[in-house]
């Protein structure tokens, strides 16, 4: 139908249009506010056909005749040039148009060209399991189902007129028999895990907590289209880590002094109490402006080295520039050329989150 394929068609441009504009969207913190369960709403220039925009005759000018030196060139419709007051007709507008989140992951995999995720292990995305969905007039002793069973046997005795009423009783014969039976169905795996932590000590400010918020905003889309169920947690620190919601992650202003290896001992916890490495496949993120009590980088690399990376299949550590923050902790995952399960980024501002989803995702692992 011709209606089919304007829609088609019309999904093509927006497509276009959201590739176009997509560093734009990364960086642009607003569009988060409107996502909803599987969709998000993300505002594109108006989509207009090509057409011819008329002016009135009669009024001189290029194209009218000879105009005469000094003639303002397009007159307003009040026939002065310039400025001119209000106007009647319409503005450009943005149009909001809604894209499955879904497809909004194909698009940021294909402008960022990132790799699909290859779970480690045996783990499955999809995992076959049988399930008794329906019954059946045959079957092994141990599956039937003996209240469906006495309900055929109570119906064919109801009409057959053979039930007493007065003398209430239901013997099955071997028709009656009813039986469970199970078919295969793909159930989906919720074994993958995001685990995130920031500094939310008094040198990370408001902005630097949008530009990780934008970022996970990403890295969530992203792997939630690599994987069928994602959980997520959430570990904040200054000197002491623990693990909260995603609402007090965002929003909890502390100050005090930073201590990495608090948070990394959160995790090393979370995982082995939560997540079993063997069943899980762990993407950590850890967001900070570099700031670490010197004393404790030593302690927060041992666990770093020893407890998360052997059991994560990605450790990635974006470095968030304040004003207030030494930046030096980053210096001290130098190893990380060695070590292909830790990625690191220095994140300048929101438009460097574009060029940290690229470091960050473009792993596969």
């Amino acid at each position: 139908m011709r209606i089919e394929h304007d829609l088609s068609r019309f999904k093509q441009i927006v497509r276009g249009k959201i590739r176009q504009n997509l560093r734009k969207y990364v960086t642009n913190g607003e569009m988060i506010g409107r996502k909803g369960r599987d969709l998000v709403s993300i505002p594109i220039p108006q989509l207009d056909v090509p057409h011819f925009r008329y002016g009135k005759n009669g009024n001189g000018g290029v194209g009218q005749g000879d105009g005469e030196p000094g003639t303002p060139i397009g007159k307003g419709d009040d026939g002065e040039g310039g400025a001119g007051g209000a106007g009647s007709d319409p503005g450009r507008h943005l149009l909001e148009v809604e894209v499955s989140l879904e497809e909004l992951a194909a698009i940021l995999g294909e402008e960022l060209e990132l790799p699909r995720i290859e779970p480690k292990g045996t783990a499955n995305i999809e995992q076959e399991k049988s399930r008794y969905t329906s019954i059946r007039r045959s079957g092994p002793e141990s599956l039937r189902h003996f209240k469906r069973t006495y309900m055929e046997a109570l119906r064919r005795q109801i009409s057959s007129n053979t039930y007493v009423p007065d003398r209430p009783r239901v013997v099955p014969i071997r028709e009656d028999r009813r039986y469970r039976a199970w078919n295969e169905v793909n159930l989906p795996e919720a074994n993958a895990a995001i685990i995130y932590m920031m500094d939310v000590s008094g040198s990370m400010t408001d902005d630097q907590k949008e530009i990780v918020r934008t970022a996970a905003f990403w890295l969530d889309t992203w792997l939630r289209s690599q994987y069928k169920g994602l959980e997520r947690r959430y570990i904040i620190h200054d000197a002491a880590a623990k693990e909260v919601d995603e609402e007090t992650f965002y929003h909890t202003r502390e100050s005090g002094g930073t201590r990495i290896s608090s948070a990394y001992r959160v995790c090393a916890e979370l995982i082995n109490r939560t997540f079993p490495p063997s069943e899980w496949n762990i993407y950590c993120f850890q967001f900070s402006d570099g700031d670490n009590w010197g004393e404790d980088n030593e302690r927060s690399l041992d666990l770093l080295k020893n407890e998360i990376l052997p059991h994560v299949n990605l450790f990635c550590y974006g470095q968030v520039e304040s004003p207030y923050g030494s930046g030096e902790f980053i210096r001290s995952l130098d190893f990380a050329e060695d070590e292909p399960r830790l990625v690191t980024a220095e994140i300048e501002n929101k438009e460097a989150v574009y060029a940290c989803l690229k470091t960050f995702l473009g792993t596969g692992a």
